[in-house]
């Protein structure tokens, strides 16, 4: 852990409930080990990056915690159990329960392209303002959100969670060359485009697995 920086909250769900709609691609078999690649992937570009003080994991899952506590991250229980909103809110309390004064910032788990110069220049620009997010590839949701020291991160995602991150007053990122940060997966659509940025070395050898199974008529 870095003595400066900022200190990002990774939710990630349960892995059999998690991606669902990669189910057409991936199958029920494959898809929680997908899920678990991505979120390993994005774990370790966040750690890699030198604004990263520290990555806070919330989830359930013990598997998850496994793999992630290896990368270097602190595992989170999610203790309210309500939903990717609380637990957010939870993670960057927990966060601040011991650093009072952390800028938090919430990263979706689903990054498997992250870059680690990328993500240092979106939290750059996210240093100017109170309350900060950028929007997915699809200008619809939200793959990160920042809040500073002492600001409150109130979490909206889900959805069109760019909309409801606007009228809450967080200000929008326009940072540009920035893609890999903007690049979540929920559909083949998303992981097709994910591969064509590059993905990291645990989904490229997961999407070698989805392609031999798909080979072999599995």
């Amino acid at each position: 852990m870095r003595d400066t920086g900022w200190s990002l909250i990774v939710p990630l769900k349960p892995l059999s409930l998690a991606k669902s709609r990669l189910a057409p691609v991936a199958g029920d078999a494959l898809r929680p080990s997908l899920a678990l690649a991505f979120a390993e992937d994005t774990v370790a570009a966040a750690l890699a990056c030198p604004a990263v003080r520290d990555v806070a994991v919330v989830t359930d899952d013990p598997l998850a915690e496994r793999h992630l506590a290896l990368l270097g991250a602190r595992i989170v229980p999610d203790a309210p159990g309500r939903g990717l909103n609380a637990a957010l809110a939870y993670g960057a309390d927990a966060v601040r329960a011991a650093a009072p004064d952390a800028a938090v910032a919430a990263l979706n788990a689903d990054l498997p392209a992250l870059r680690p110069a990328e993500l240092a220049r979106v939290l750059a620009a996210a240093e100017r303002c109170a309350r900060g997010f950028l929007a997915d590839a699809a200008g619809i949701g939200t793959t990160l959100l920042t809040a500073a020291a002492g600001t409150a991160l109130a979490p909206a995602f889900g959805g069109p969670s760019r909309e409801r991150h606007l009228a809450s007053g967080a200000v929008e990122l326009l940072t540009a060359g920035v893609d890999s940060v903007r690049r979540d997966v929920d559909t083949g659509e998303d992981l097709w485009a994910a591969l064509a940025l590059g993905v990291g070395p645990r989904t490229a050898a997961s999407v070698r697995g989805l392609t031999a199974s798909a080979g072999s008529g599995a």
